[in-house]
């Protein structure tokens, strides 16, 4: 099973294509996707919306981990990181792939049993458990992220058999 991990964000989304066969986990593919702030607002949601369909073109991926939504301080970040979001979510979407959404605290926990775990330590255990040293911060988030849908996979699966 290949899944995509996703850190949204409007000027860096960091995102990784992580297979899990029995109990190992291998990362196929990972980076950013980056926009600049001097190119117009719509452009940018655009080449989001376009290179994570690439991605997705790619790789025949089963399912996706967006980190979901949490409180930005600065109004402008949070409404940029929403709309980053959107696009992100519309290309997975347009893909016919199933989506979850978990918060930083559960892909923190997923990955090194502490939902308080700082940057330095998730992007450890990432590089750990998954053997590949993640090209920056954000597709290390990424590969989190996608390894948190694989951990949850089973009762995600069991919760589905049983409806």
């Amino acid at each position: 099973m290949i899944v995509l991990g996703i850190d949204p964000g409007l000027a860096s989304t960091g995102w990784a294509l992580v297979a899990r066969s029995g109990s190992s986990l291998r990362v196929l593919a990972s980076g950013t996707l980056k926009t600049s702030p001097r190119t117009p607002h719509a452009e940018r949601l655009h080449a989001l919306f376009h290179g994570l369909s690439q991605v997705i073109a790619e790789h025949d991926v089963a399912g996706a981990a967006v980190e979901s939504w949490f409180i930005h301080p600065v109004s402008k970040a949070a409404m940029g990181m929403a709309e980053a979001r959107g696009a992100l979510l519309v290309a997975i979407a347009n893909a016919g792939l199933e989506v979850v959404e978990y918060p930083p605290t559960e892909i923190k926990l997923a990955v090194t049993g502490s939902g308080r775990a700082d940057k330095d330590q998730v992007r450890a255990m990432v590089t750990r458990l998954a053997k590949h040293e993640a090209p920056s911060d954000h597709a290390a988030d990424a590969i989190a992220a996608a390894i948190c849908f694989l951990h949850r996979e089973p009762l995600r699966a069991a919760i589905r058999k049983a409806q």
